[in-house]
């Protein structure tokens, strides 16, 4: 049986940073469906959808799933790793269950080649290629971490433009006003009051967020985490 659920998916930022295309990426899956002998039983494009979403939480993911419980399809194609799976936990996961179920994971653009479960060889390839996914993406984020404490730590500015700061030109210069409020919102935090309450006080007594709108705990949670105002 060589039915297949064809599944793409783009995210808006990839969109507008890489011009990444669904209609490129089904192409791509047809052709290889053709080439390979796979009948596509349903095209899934999966639009605005973060990749750290869990398959099983995104509205085409869910679909997908669907299809595989209900037996409608013995394979599932995709462009990527990163198109279906958040991390490597993630990925081996899902795989593994649908390996005991016969279901087989094709990945059509790896490195110039695919990649194809329904092998001990291919499944080799899944772990060993999940394993190196998740070392890139841990590096990158220490990586980012590191660069951004740099920033902070020499005052350069980093984007948003946070609380209690200008940015003029490369640099991030004390706002005496936005200060002042940081020292309130750190002085009810010492006396016990909640994100909630601090953030209802301001609200209260007229003081604007950053961008002129209303305050929110996530707001205060974020100034109380950011070291920069220990400094």
């Amino acid at each position: 049986m060589n039915f297949a659920v064809a599944y793409t998916r783009v995210s808006t930022d990839e969109q507008a940073r890489e011009g990444v295309s669904l209609d490129a990426q089904a192409e791509r899956l047809r052709a290889y469906c053709t080439m390979s002998g796979l009948q596509i039983e349903a095209l899934i494009r999966e639009e605005g959808i973060s990749g750290s979403v869990a398959l099983g939480h995104r509205p085409g993911g869910r679909e997908l799933l669907r299809l595989i419980r209900q037996h409608k399809v013995q394979h599932v194609v995709s462009l990527r790793l990163d198109r279906l799976f958040r991390d490597a936990v993630d990925c081996l996961a899902q795989t593994r269950q649908w390996d005991e179920g016969g279901i087989a994971l094709h990945l059509v653009d790896m490195g110039g080649q695919s990649l194809n479960t329904a092998s001990a060889i291919g499944r080799l390839f899944l772990t060993m290629t999940a394993a190196f996914a998740e070392l890139e993406r841990n590096l990158t984020a220490e990586r980012t971490k590191a660069a951004l404490a740099h920033k902070k730590n020499h005052r350069q500015a980093y984007s948003p433009t946070p609380y209690g700061f200008q940015r003029i030109e490369n640099l991030l210069v004390p706002d005496p006003a936005e200060q002042a409020v940081i020292a309130r919102i750190l002085e009810l935090h010492v006396a016990g009051a909640s994100l909630r309450s601090i953030a209802a006080t301001l609200n209260a007594q007229g003081v604007p967020a950053k961008k002129g709108g209303k305050w929110h705990h996530s707001a205060i949670r974020y100034i109380l985490a950011n070291e920069l105002h220990g400094q």
